[in-house]
């Protein structure tokens, strides 16, 4: 009587070999997104017209972004090619059982809904402070005191870093003239 090492639970490698597959049609469909878009990117720099005043000039960071997504796409291929097949995640720690809180969803887009409608009457550092605050809220925090500190804090400090450092102009609202 001759004992097998293999258990029925674990399968030869022939077996496994066979059922893996030799490449995944997803990565190289991704590959090739990723090539293509990279090429447009690059083409697309290539076409903005540059003044002589600026020794870098806009286009090098599409230019760098374009190259590196060529370079992706194509080690992603390489890797397909290979054999590399990607590892499937182990999951979140989530109960699908459970149904999706519809109220939360409803109460975040409520928050947003209102700070569409009153960021040009409001502006920004207002109406970012009470989205934060809305937010906050609807995702379960009952510190309002602490969300209205932060939120204000967030909202202020982002109208001043777009307005002043990048000078894109946010609606200043009700405190026109005060920020």
């Amino acid at each position: 009587m001759s004992t097998s090492l293999e258990t029925p639970d674990t399968p030869s490698p022939a077996a496994s070999e066979a059922s893996s597959p030799d490449r995944d049609m997803a990565q190289l469909g991704l590959a090739a997104l990723l090539v293509v878009v990279g090429v447009y990117t690059l083409y697309d720099a290539s076409t903005l017209r540059v003044g002589f005043g600026d020794p870098v000039g806009p286009r090098l960071f599409p230019y760098v972004i374009g190259s590196v997504t060529v370079v992706l796409g194509l080690l992603l291929a390489l890797a397909t090619f290979r054999g590399s097949v990607p590892e499937a995640e182990g999951g979140e720690d989530v109960d699908l059982r459970h149904p999706a809180d519809w109220l939360t969803v409803a109460k975040l887009v409520g928050v947003l809904l209102f700070t569409v409608l009153t960021i040009s009457f409001l502006g920004w550092a207002v109406s970012g402070a009470l989205l934060f605050v809305g937010c906050a809220w609807s995702l379960g925090s009952r510190t309002l005191v602490r969300d209205v500190i932060a939120g204000a804090v967030l909202a202020v400090a982002s109208w001043y870093f777009f307005h002043e450092g990048l000078g894109v102009i946010l609606p200043a609202g009700i405190l026109d003239g005060v920020l």
